[in-house]
């Protein structure tokens, strides 16, 4: 499995460099000048100046020679990346640098620290309840197939999984926060608030809950509707009737036997969903006004921050890649027919 992995990996860095350098050729056509960005307050102070247009105009040009920019666009990816020297030094994300971000006036790892903890923070608790809902629904639905409570499941789900998710939000923010005044609007904490420790975590997760309950809400038809089909599926096979036959106790048969059988199809979807969650926290962050990184993705476009956009777009893609190899190791994990060393 060690060998498969290291050339999964190695395909994983070709990916990355040939859809990076994509995404990279895309912003350079956008008609956008770093240099002329960071001259600005430069040109502000040559107001009075009698040749404020010439020293301006030169200013730009060295900043370009600084920058690079006035290379074609396979260098300028290269000095990116840190692959090549711009201006005489390699100073590119494999070197650290991993951007400035001129809208925020820091670094782009500073802007991204606490947004990126909190999407990672919301996602992950988002992640643990739809699976401890959907799991055990999909599965009941599958045994029960049939049944009144089967199918007034499936007509939810149904209308679940058909209505967008930032309508889901509009609703819900009507609901439990206008009508009955249960959870805040947005936001992050109690506005003038400095609790710590145990109060700290209560009170965000207290702004947190609405998100929480709203990206649950939304995962609950796709994935209890895939975990019936699957489930179905496994149980009509002749290793469960076989089980059945031979006196089993029916919570064995299905959360031993079938269950395990389901899971090659359940685990697709379940990392598959995973790293869709962060994609789509987009919407949810802006709605509820959540500093994660969906939100921090927006404001960067609007303020044209492509080196935080650029960054934010390459930690999708790796989130992607990784997230492929992570199911082709949990096949084999969760069947040991499905052998991932070849």
């Amino acid at each position: 499995m060690g060998k498969y992995i290291l050339k999964r990996l190695g395909y994983m860095a070709i990916v990355l460099l040939i859809l990076s350098f994509l995404m990279f050729f895309v912003y350079s056509l956008i008609p956008y000048d770093r240099a002329v960005a960071e001259a600005e307050p430069y040109r502000k102070g040559l107001k009075t100046t009698e040749n404020a247009a010439e020293l301006y105009q030169a200013k730009v040009e060295e900043l370009r020679r600084e920058l690079g920019t006035d290379q074609n666009v396979v260098v300028r990816y290269l000095g990116w990346i840190g692959l090549a020297p711009i201006n005489g030094k390699y100073n590119g994300i494999l070197q650290g640098n991993l951007g400035y971000s001129y809208s925020f006036d820091r670094s782009a790892r500073e802007v991204l620290a606490d947004p990126l903890k909190n999407t990672v923070f919301i996602n992950i608790f988002a992640t643990f309840l739809g699976l401890g809902v959907t799991i055990p629904l999909g599965i009941f639905c599958a045994v029960h197939r049939g049944s009144k409570r089967d199918t007034a499941v499936q007509i939810g789900t149904i209308i679940g999984y058909s209505i967008p998710g930032f309508i889901i939000s509009i609703v819900f923010i009507w609901i439990f926060a206008i009508l009955l005044k249960w959870f805040p609007v947005s936001g992050m904490k109690t506005p003038g608030s400095s609790y710590t420790g145990l109060a700290e975590l209560k009170d965000r997760l207290y702004y947190m809950a609405l998100p929480l309950i709203v990206m649950t809400f939304s995962s609950l038809g796709g994935m209890t509707r895939y975990v019936r089909a699957s489930m179905s599926e496994a149980l009509s096979l002749d290793c469960i009737r076989t089980a059945r036959a031979k006196g089993l106790v029916e919570k064995t048969v299905i959360y031993s036997h079938a269950f395990r059988n389901a899971l090659i199809p359940i685990i697709t979807l379940v990392i598959g969903w995973f790293i869709g969650i962060f994609s789509g926290s987009i919407v949810i962050e802006n709605i509820f006004g959540l500093n994660g990184v969906g939100r921090i993705y927006i404001l960067s476009l609007n303020s044209k921050d492509f080196e935080v956009v650029l960054l934010l777009q390459m930690f999708y893609v790796i989130l992607g890649l990784l997230g492929n190899l992570i199911v082709d190791i949990a096949y084999g994990l969760a069947d040991p027919r499905v052998r991932v060393n070849k």
